[in-house]
């Protein structure tokens, strides 16, 4: 079993310590996930177990022959191979063992019987090699490459597409299957899932659950971490330590011991805040001046011995600013809406309402649509058919992920969000910039230094302070941590307006989403219940067939009476679902008014007022289960009717 341990592994960046005396342990079967604040170290410290960075001191033990590959998160080349010739690359150390085998081969083609020690010295290192040859899946590999490819979405035709012609994220990818293929003792992967849709990170799950080396992931993706791993090692101040269990538990456990930390920390900040008022009460008096000075040194010690309370735990709140004008009961109304690229037909006669207060996710494999969908419905596609019409008092606001290809000037962080803040939150923009993982002296940053996920961010926090009633948002989780996700989706929550989006985030989008659409090859299907919901009745669902064609009718009189009693109750169920469904979107529309009127000034400060909108509230909401239950119902097979 190979395994690769590392024990008080420290270094320090001038007078910052990013790792004091670190110890962590991978074997065969690990599943440990590594956590921390932005900036605390853990790419530091994925380099210093890969071999790639040298720390000030510690020890590395990794046994004999075990392999360690680390995948960082950004970086991959453009290389002149082609993505099939790229993934092969994985196996370039496997050929260099089937050299060495043919190389022993023919050494030993010389030897006699009095070399009959040397002779099972070399037959010994020849089985090795011959072990590590069979167990990479080298004579599979075409096979496997296809298969990893394929799950990590790209195309058959795209195997013999140079590297070149891929986007960035597109290049990790590739980066990472080779990283998969290359089949490893101890796999090291920072990020994989950043450049990753929903269908390929179910496929990743799988295929680390299936892994039999080691693995330490960093992800900012909740349902990912809980799927994969059975252990999670926070990085806080540079020291490491080990939680037993999933990232829910390690949270859980996590979170009581912060409450603990921040009582500690509130009763060391009242103790000094009593002892700066002594020290300043007597400091001017002779007669106290020894208690004075004797205060002061206490007042030190307490200050040095101050427990910290990581940052990310700190709950930061971000309230969106409401519109002015209150919107109708529809926020969007679509009808036959269609695009084509030339020959290719993404959407097609896409006819539907979106409620005010609803919650719309957008779902569908890569390049089924749901970019260009939100991109029409924001106004910035007009190359579309059909027709898009906001509802009464509708002002929209759009976050895509090239918003950020805008975003130039010499303005620092901090001004450009104070310029776009209602002056309400202006007093807090470095609160929200923290929300948003800007610490420190990165608020002065000038926005032509930004990384590219860090104007994503920005352009993120600036589309949402500015007040609308509709948002729509591609992506809004990328580059952005666990913490900031909480926040983001927290804010989301109380948000009152409507939102139509599309995250590869799963926690995300069952958080958020109350219904959803579902595009694939230009057709669609609208699900009443949130992404939870759409996943169970998707997977319920048998293989698609093709619709079945016209009854054929017999000659016999009993034949015509029964297609005729059949096609009757298929209008009548019909007719059913539509009056269901109909029923269910006014009925989601009034609790979304009803959630936002709780919010009214005039609401909450009248006690009355407040428990008669939560009696209405909750009688709604039991209606849309009773309704929605209904729903489902009509969506079972209808009985055989029978003719007397």
């Amino acid at each position: 079993m190979k395994f690769a341990r590392f024990f008080n592994i420290s270094l320090s960046f001038g007078d910052r310590d990013i790792l004091k005396d670190a110890a962590i342990s991978l074997s065969a079967g690990s599943r440990a996930a590594l956590t921390g604040a932005n900036g605390s170290g853990k790419s530091t410290l994925m380099q210093v177990m890969a071999g790639t960075l040298v720390p000030d001191r510690g020890e590395r033990a990794v046994e004999k022959g075990a392999r360690i590959v680390y995948l960082p998160q950004s970086g991959a080349e453009a290389t002149g191979k082609t993505v099939r010739e790229e993934a092969e690359s994985a196996y370039c150390r496997i050929r260099e063992r089937l050299g060495e085998m043919d190389a022993l081969g023919e050494e030993m083609r010389g030897f006699t019987e009095r070399d009959a020690a040397r002779t099972a010295e070399k037959l010994e290192a020849y089985r090795l090699l011959e072990e590590e040859v069979e167990g990479s899946g080298y004579y599979t590999r075409e096979a496997r490459i296809k298969t990893v490819l394929a799950g990590l979405g790209f195309a058959e035709s795209d195997a013999e597409r140079s590297v070149a012609d891929f986007s960035g994220g597109w290049r990790m990818r590739i980066a990472l299957a080779k990283t998969l293929l290359a089949a490893p003792d101890i796999m090291l992967l920072d990020e994989p899932t950043n450049y990753l849709d929903i269908e390929a990170r179910a496929w990743l799950e799988n295929f680390l659950r299936a892994f039999k080396g080691g693995c330490l992931l960093v992800s900012h993706d909740r349902y990912f971490l809980d799927s994969c791993v059975n252990e999670v090692y926070e990085l806080f101040q540079g020291t490491l330590k080990r939680y037993a269990g999933n990232y829910s538990t390690y949270e859980a456990a996590r979170q009581g011991e912060i409450e603990r930390l921040i009582k500690v920390r509130a009763a060391q900040d009242e103790e000094i805040a009593k002892t700066e008022a002594l020290v300043r009460r007597w400091q001017y008096k002779p007669s106290k001046a020894a208690l004075a000075q004797e205060r002061m040194k206490r007042l030190e010690k307490m200050k040095a011995a101050l427990v910290a309370v990581p940052a990310q735990c700190k709950k930061i709140r971000i309230t969106l600013p409401p519109h002015p004008a209150r919107a109708g009961k529809t926020a969007l109304t679509l009808t036959g809406v269609g695009r084509r690229y030339g020959p290719r037909e993404v959407l097609r006669d896409l006819t539907m309402v979106v409620a005010a207060g609803e919650r719309l996710a957008v779902v569908g494999k890569n390049g089924a649509g749901k970019t260009t969908l939100l991109r029409i419905l924001a106004g910035a596609d007009t190359g579309f058919t059909g027709e898009i019409k906001y509802g009464a008092g509708v002002d929209a606001g759009y976050f895509s992920q090239d918003s950020s290809e805008s975003l130039t000037g010499s303005d620092d962080v901090l001004s450009y969000i104070e310029q776009a803040a209602p002056p309400a939150s202006a007093s807090s923009a470095r609160d929200l910039l923290g929300a948003f993982l800007f610490h420190g002296d990165d608020v002065y940053k000038s926005l032509s230094v930004l990384s590219g996920g860090e104007k994503s961010r920005l352009c993120l926090l600036r589309m949402l302070l500015r007040p609308a009633n509709l948002l729509i948002l591609d992506e809004p989780t990328n580059h952005l941590d666990l913490y900031a996700k909480d926040a983001l989706l927290a804010a989301l929550e109380a948000y009152g307006g409507t939102i139509v989006f599309v995250s590869h985030d799963r926690a995300f989008m069952e958080a958020l989403s109350t219904k959803t659409l579902e595009l694939s090859e230009g057709r669609h299907r609208l699900f009443y219940g949130g992404y939870g919901y759409y996943l169970e009745r998707a997977g319920a669902e048998a293989p698609e067939t093709a619709p079945p064609g016209p009854v054929p009718l017999k000659p016999g009189a009993r034949e015509r009476e029964e297609a005729k009693a059949r096609r009757a109750l298929e209008r009548r169920r019909a007719r059913e679902e539509e009056a269901i469904l109909a029923e269910i979107t006014a009925l989601e529309a009034e609790k979304a008014a009803l959630e936002a009127s709780l919010g009214y000034e005039e609401v909450y400060r009248s006690g009355e007022k407040t428990k008669a909108v939560k009696a209405r509230l909750a009688a709604v909401r039991g209606r849309i289960e009773e309704r929605t239950a209904a729903w489902e119902a009509a969506q079972q097979p209808p009985p055989s009717p029978t003719v007397p």
